[in-house]
């Protein structure tokens, strides 16, 4: 009896041990889902990267005297701040992959591109701006389109 259950431990053994073999070869079943994942992780490098400019201009380490906080319209400011705290919010979310820091990040795109186009005189109206906040939403809604695809319902 006690021979049987050796032969079963080894081969309960055997079976845990081939389960967490790293030598198999799993399906490229997640491509999408990965790539969805690396495109999260260099926006929330460049929001990262946007929230510490406005942080900069809210300190006053980037622009001469003219371009100082204090000087700038109140609605500049409230812009400014908004956005240096936002970004850097998102940039955490957009990190971790989560759909809370998705949501925060598409809230800071089309905030940016509204700001551009309703109210060019906070920070000049450039269509450069509008155009690539408008390239980096239409990546993520065709890359989160094809990564919902290779998940079954």
């Amino acid at each position: 009896m006690s021979d049987t259950s050796a032969r079963d431990q080894a081969r309960d053994n055997a079976i845990s041990v081939s389960a967490i073999s790293s030598d198999r070869i799993e399906p490229d079943d997640n491509a999408w889902t990965r790539r969805l994942v690396i495109f999260l992780r260099i926006m929330a490098v460049v929001s990262v990267a946007k929230g510490l400019y406005h942080w900069a201009q809210v300190t006053g380490f980037v622009g001469g005297e003219d371009e100082a906080f204090e000087n700038q319209s109140m609605a500049w400011q409230a812009a400014t701040v908004y956005f240096a705290v936002i970004e850097l919010v998102a940039a955490v979310g957009l990190w971790l992959a989560t759909p809370w820091g998705a949501v925060v990040w598409l809230t800071t795109v089309v905030s940016m591109a509204v700001i551009e186009l309703m109210f060019p005189g906070i920070y000049g109206g450039s269509l450069v701006v509008v155009g690539v906040e408008v390239f980096m939403l239409a990546a993520y809604l065709a890359l989160a389109w094809m990564a919902a695809r290779e998940r079954p319902p």
